[in-house]
C-alpha cells in the first residue's frame, strides 16, 4: 500500500494534467493524448516510477481516457449530422487491425524506444500544425476499397504507438483528401473509438514486470484514468468557449511549436542527454 503523501501528490498532479488537457482539447480541437502521454511520463517519473515499461503505462492510460472522450465526442457530432459514416465504416476494420498490431509491438518495446517513437511522430504532427496549409491535397476523395484497407491500418498503428486517438493523424489525412475540416474532426472522433477500445483491451492483458504506479491493472493506471476523465469533462467547455474568442490558426501554430519542444525534450531524455 503506497503512503498517503505519494497518493495525494499523485492525485494533485493528475488533476492538473486533466484540467490542462481538457482546456487544450476544447481550445484546439486536438485529442488529449498528445498532451497526456508526456504529462503522465513526467508525472510518474517524478513520483519515482521510471522504468523500462513506463511508456506502456502512459500510452495505455491515455488510450483508456480516449474511449470515453471519443464516444462522447462522436455522439455529439452525430447529433449535428457531421459524422461521415461511409468513411467510418470503410476504414473501421483497417484502423482496428492497425491498433491491435500497435499494441503487440508497443508491449515488446522498451520505454526509451517508445520515447523515440513518440518524440519523432510528435515532431511531425507539431510541424504540420505549425506550418500545414489548408489547401494542401493528396486527392479529391478518401481512398476506399483496397486503397483504404492499405492506408487505414497505418492510422491505427501509429496512434497506438503514441497513445493518441484519431484526430492527430485522421484529421490531416481526411483534409488532405478533400474532406471538409468540420466533417473530418467529427469522423476522426469515431476513429478514436476504433483505436482505443481494442488497444486498451490488449494493454489490460499486458504483464508488467516493473514497479508500476498504484492501482495499475495491466498497463492501465486507474486513478489517472478516473481523475483525468473527470477534469477534462469539467474544463473542456471552458476551452471551447475560449476558442471562439481567439484566432484558431495562430493558436494552432503556437501549440505546434509547443508540441515540437515537448517532442524534442522527449527525444533528449530518451537519448540520455
Amino acid at each position: 500500500m503506497p503512503d498517503m503523501t505519494t497518493l495525494i501528490l499523485m492525485a494533485g498532479l493528475l488533476l492538473g494534467i486533466g484540467a490542462f488537457a481538457g482546456v487544450l482539447a476544447g481550445l484546439l480541437g486536438v485529442g488529449g493524448g498528445i498532451v497526456l502521454v508526456p504529462a503522465f511520463f513526467y508525472a510518474f517519473s517524478t513520483l519515482g516510477y521510471a522504468s523500462d515499461q513506463l511508456m506502456q503505462i502512459c500510452l495505455a492510460t491515455s488510450l483508456a481516457t480516449i474511449i470515453v472522450t471519443s464516444i462522447r465526442s462522436v455522439l455529439s457530432h452525430n447529433r449535428k449530422g457531421a459524422v461521415d459514416w461511409t468513411i467510418l465504416r470503410g476504414w473501421a476494420v483497417g484502423i482496428a487491425i492497425g491498433a491491435v498490431v500497435g499494441v503487440s509491438i508497443a508491449a515488446r518495446l522498451r520505454s526509451t524506444e517508445l520515447q523515440f517513437v513518440f518524440g519523432g511522430l510528435a515532431t511531425v504532427i507539431g510541424l504540420y500544425m505549425a506550418f500545414g496549409r489548408a489547401e494542401w491535397r493528396l486527392g479529391q476523395a478518401m481512398p476506399m476499397g483496397l486503397r483504404g484497407y492499405l492506408v487505414s491500418p497505418v492510422i491505427g498503428f501509429l496512434s497506438v504507438l503514441m497513445g493518441i486517438g484519431g484526430g492527430s493523424f485522421g484529421v490531416p489525412t481526411m483534409t488532405l483528401f478533400n474532406v471538409p475540416i468540420h466533417r473530418a474532426v467529427a469522423t476522426a472522433a469515431g476513429f478514436g473509438v476504433l483505436i482505443a477500445v481494442p488497444s486498451v483491451i490488449g494493454f489490460l492483458l499486458v504483464d508488467l514486470t516493473a514497479v508500476a504506479p498504484p492501482y495499475t491493472i495491466g498497463a492501465v493506471n486507474l486513478p489517472a484514468f478516473v481523475l483525468v476523465i473527470a477534469m477534462t469533462l469539467i474544463t473542456a467547455p471552458y476551452g471551447a468557449a475560449l476558442a471562439h474568442k481567439t484566432d484558431a490558426k495562430r493558436l494552432k501554430r503556437i501549440f505546434g511549436g509547443f508540441l515540437i519542444l515537448v517532442a524534442l525534450n522527449m527525444l533528449r531524455k530518451a537519448a540520455g542527454l
